[in-house]
């Protein structure tokens, strides 16, 4: 038995190594490995942030949401490592940039490009839309309290938010190809200024919804015009952005989280801060560093590039359902009672220890969601045909 445990190990090996090897060598020799490393740690880092901190209690027949973070303040590093947003927006900015100007070498119309570029962004958000719609309507049909509906869906549908500025972004490329990021950085510190400094009405920290974002997708637009390349500048902004940061949250009273936590007067992301913005900085700048060292290691390790190209073609699949696979868990569970880092208050270290074994359950959770949609992530790419030196989908720039 021992022998033919081995035997299929050793077969499954070959297996994967084989994959593996036809995804190297179908990869274009000029292609960009770190940037489809660095959006693949991007994507990851968020999925496993909210799931770290996003906690469903149940209470009574109703479930709240709520965050070790509010109970658990020196949990706060976590937020340092999982909130990578900047560094989607930084690799969004560098693509869509070098997308288009391809595009317009070629006399592509920027309609067809803009809507190429949409597509693989909002298709996979009809199933989405469409499966929780009628979840929502079977629950309200059963009887479940209108306040348990709120929290399931808003939870469900809060990666859409991210979605429409991006794709607003993307829309406005031709126009931000050559904006200076400085530019919206300087209305990000005049809004918390006016907000913060001078008594100004709340709702103007709005604005930085867009020029937050701005900052880190006009950097990706300067990495594509080569003006980041050399090795100082992502010095420059990792150590200039954290300084920023660190002053900010400590003469300044910004929050030292970098994601929002329930309770607390101001989040730094509902709407973005400028401590929120200094930090992505900081990040795009060890993002920039990391990118050397990334295209030796994938180009070197097939198993490695295979494993990140294959978390592209699933990128926008993931980001979507990832929510939805820790209800799915959180709803099923309660079959059992209520669980330990499942359905229970995030206030102490046993909640912590087990929600970090819920983790795998998650991913598998996560893992059925991608097979059963991410047909909808590829159908274009599908439809459209492909000559003979084209590679596979899963080493394609989302």
């Amino acid at each position: 038995m021992r022998s033919r445990s081995r035997g299929a190990s050793r077969a499954t090996h070959t297996v994967g190594a084989g994959a593996a090897h036809h995804i190297n060598t179908a990869t274009p020799p000029h292609r960009d490995r770190a940037v489809d490393a660095l959006r693949a740690i991007a994507i990851l880092g968020i999925i496993l942030g909210h799931w770290l901190v996003t906690a469903l209690v149940a209470d009574g027949d109703t479930l709240h949401t709520a965050s070790p973070l509010q109970h658990m303040p020196w949990l706060t590093p976590i937020s340092w490592l999982f909130q990578t947003l900047s560094v989607f927006f930084l690799v969004g900015g560098h693509v869509a940039t070098k997308s288009y100007t391809s595009a317009r070498a070629h006399g592509t119309p920027y309609n067809q490009w803009l809507r190429t570029r949409l597509s693989r962004l909002f298709i996979p958000v009809a199933a989405l839309l469409t499966l929780w719609t009628a979840v929502t309507i079977g629950l309200l049909a059963t009887g479940t309290r209108m306040d348990t509906v709120h929290t399931l869906a808003k939870l469900a549908l809060s990666p859409l938010w991210f979605l429409l500025v991006f794709a607003a972004l993307t829309a406005a490329t031709p126009l931000l190809t050559r904006l200076n990021p400085l530019w919206p950085l300087a209305v990000v510190l005049h809004v918390d200024l006016i907000r913060f400094g001078l008594g100004g009405p709340q709702e103007l920290g709005w604005i930085n919804l867009a020029a937050g974002w701005l900052v880190p997708y006009t950097l990706g637009a300067a990495w594509t015009r080569g003006e980041l390349d050399r090795r100082r500048a992502g010095w420059t902004l990792l150590v200039s952005g954290t300084a920023a940061t660190a002053a900010l949250i400590v003469w300044a009273g910004y929050p030292s989280s970098m994601v929002g936590v329930p309770g607390a007067q101001v989040s730094n992301l509902n709407p973005p801060t400028l401590a929120a913005v200094t930090f992505g900085l900081a990040q795009c700048g060890l993002a920039l560093l990391l990118r050397g060292p990334l295209r030796r290691t994938l180009g070197r390790h097939p198993l490695a590039w295979a494993a990140v190209a294959l978390v592209n073609l699933s990128a926008m699949t993931v980001f979507l359902w990832h929510q939805t696979a820790l209800m799915a868990t959180t709803a099923t569970g309660l079959a059992a009672g209520r669980l330990p880092g499942l359905h229970t208050p995030p206030d102490d270290l046993p909640w912590v220890a087990a929600r970090l074994a819920w983790l795998p359950v998650f991913a598998l959770a996560l893992l059925l969601c991608r097979s059963a949609f991410h047909t909808y992530e590829n159908r274009r790419s599908r439809r459209a045909p492909r000559p003979g030196n084209t590679p596979p989908q899963a080493v394609r720039h989302a």
